[in-house]
């Protein structure tokens, strides 16, 4: 009775179709989890590969561009070399211009030293005349007065007959002893001179190229007087010099320096500022220099000791030629260690007399070699003998040469005044100089 409790399967059921289905259904989920699992594994490979192939790109993306970086800084550098290059060798011929310009610059100094130094001799004539005076004092007789002459005969009348003489030279140097201003503040003397600014033509009409200023008539009217008087001789072309004032012109390429020199107050006083003008006008490249003085005692024909003493000075600091005015009359010449110093070339168109008792004068010239070692010791020299009136008795303002017998008196005279003058280890003259302002 037991075996019938047994559990039996239900009706119809077949176990050996329950062991095929039971298998069938166990293959399928195989089939089913080894499809999944290849799914699986295809699917993470995939992304592996997927992930490899990015990285594959990311990689050749960098590597282009480092490759692409590297050849920028390559051409950079290449650049940077090829400049650089450049630089040098533009550095490199700029340096090599300027050597060769430096080079140049030194064969032509070194030329142009050697040309000066074999250069050929300047020959230089120079024209020295006395006080000029072109104006009148206001207390004179205008009809006899120079300003009359102007009026009559204009500015060439005056120079007419020495002209030819002044333009054959290379340098012709007056004294203008007076003003040019239309001033009216006349100094409390006995003789004032001015005349209108239009005067300084006279100088250039008659081919007298430089004045000298320093002089007891420069101040008549005043400093302003003195500073019209140079504002005509500049706008006229006339070159002036005097008391601290040189001049250095240039004559044939020659530099000659000037130095005017008022004597007539202190003196000796006077040496310094001789000196120093003279050292100056070397400064200045002067190759010959003259010095004039304005000195000494009127109507005297022999010097005194100062202007002795102050010419003789000139010469011993590097003078080439001394000449000096004031007098009124003829000095003699004296020449000392070579070089000559005319001590008074007395009045040559003089405005301030219309009667003087001595009308004899002079042109004084003398012709400088001057070469690379300096000027020549040749003193070469000429005196031209003159009046300072082409009429007898009175003066009419018009210098001019003299002839014949009068010239050989003139000439005379200049020897015994020369002769007369000291010899430079004599003190037999007088010391005294004229302190005169008139």
């Amino acid at each position: 009775m037991a075996n019938d409790n047994r559990r039996r399967p239900p009706h119809g059921h077949d176990p050996e179709q329950a062991r095929r289905e039971s298998a069938r259904a166990r293959e399928t989920r195989r089939k089913h989890s080894g499809s999944a699992s290849r799914n699986s594994r295809s699917h993470s490979t995939g992304t592996r590969r997927n992930d490899i192939s990015k990285k594959s790109r990311y990689y050749q993306v960098r590597r282009q561009k480092m490759f692409l970086a590297a050849g920028g800084i390559l051409i950079i550098l290449v650049l940077v070399i090829i400049f650089s290059a450049r630089a040098c060798i533009s550095s490199r011929k700029a340096a090599e211009a300027a050597a060769l310009q430096k080079a140049q610059e030194e064969e032509a100094a070194k030329k142009a030293k050697e040309d000066a130094a074999v250069k050929d001799p300047v020959s230089l004539t120079l024209s020295v005349v006395g006080d000029c005076t072109l104006g009148t004092d206001e207390t004179f007789d205008y009809d006899t007065s120079l300003n009359a002459y102007y009026d009559n005969n204009g500015k060439d009348y005056f120079f007419k007959n020495v002209k030819s003489i002044f333009e054959a030279d290379d340098l012709t140097i007056a004294n203008f002893e007076g003003t040019l201003t239309d001033s009216d503040a006349r100094e409390d003397k006995t003789f004032a001179f001015k005349g209108p600014a239009e005067y300084a033509q006279i100088l250039t009409s008659g081919s007298v190229e430089a004045v000298n200023t320093a002089n007891n008539h420069s101040h008549d009217y005043g400093e302003q007087g003195y500073t019209d008087t140079l504002t005509a001789l500049d706008n006229a072309g006339i070159t002036h010099f005097g008391y601290d004032d040189t001049a250095v012109m240039d004559i044939k390429g020659i530099k000659v320096g000037l130095v005017g020199i008022y004597e007539l107050k202190d003196h000796l006083g006077r040496e310094q500022q001789l000196k120093d003008n003279i050292a100056k006008v070397k400064a200045d490249g002067a190759e010959l220099i003259v010095v004039i003085f304005h000195w000494g005692n009127e109507t005297e024909t022999v010097p005194d000791t100062n202007q002795m003493t102050l010419g003789r000075l000139a010469i011993d600091e590097g003078a080439d030629l001394v000449c000096g005015h004031h007098p009124h009359v003829l000095q003699g010449i004296e020449t000392y260690k070579g070089k000559n110093i005319v001590y008074s070339l007395g009045n040559f168109c003089f405005g301030g007399n219309s009667s003087p008792s001595d009308m004899d004068t002079m042109i004084f010239q003398q012709t400088f070699t001057v070469t690379s070692e300096g000027v020549q010791a040749d003193n070469v020299t000429n005196i031209i003998p003159c009046s300072i009136s082409s009429a007898d008795g009175y003066n009419n303002y018009q210098p001019t040469p003299a002839s014949g017998d009068e010239a050989s008196r003139i000439k005379s005279k200049i020897e015994e005044c020369s002769a007369a003058i000291p010899s430079a280890d004599s003190s037999s003259a007088t010391s005294e100089g004229s302190d005169s302002e008139e």
